[in-house]
């Protein structure tokens, strides 16, 4: 287990404080920012990274776009094609990681 710092995931203290509210569970990234069993802290608040996995966008669902913020799957695609200016795009990848707190 190693400690990582909340902001090297969590790059946006919008999310950072989704998360602290339990409103964030997950995120998907671009590349890969921790491992299995890393924690982070944000406010006092302990969290550990409980799953790390590259997935394909296309196999997203409704549940993941909720755990990531987003009311349903439509409205998080057109949210990360608004704040990375691209096209979504089924068949890309993102690497999930999923976290939950600890203390």
């Amino acid at each position: 287990m190693t400690t990582i710092e909340a902001d090297e995931l969590l790059p946006a203290e919008k999310i950072r404080q989704a998360v602290i509210a339990g409103d964030v569970t997950q995120l998907h990234r671009g590349d890969k920012y921790a491992s299995e069993g890393d924690r982070f802290e944000i406010d006092d608040v302990i969290f550990e990274v409980t799953t790390v996995r590259e997935e394909r966008l296309g196999d997203m669902t409704d549940e993941d776009a909720r755990a990531e913020g987003s009311p349903n799957l439509e409205a998080y695609k057109k949210r990360i094609e608004r704040t990375h200016d691209t096209t979504w795009d089924d068949d890309d990848t993102a690497v999930l990681h999923r976290f939950e707190k600890v203390g």
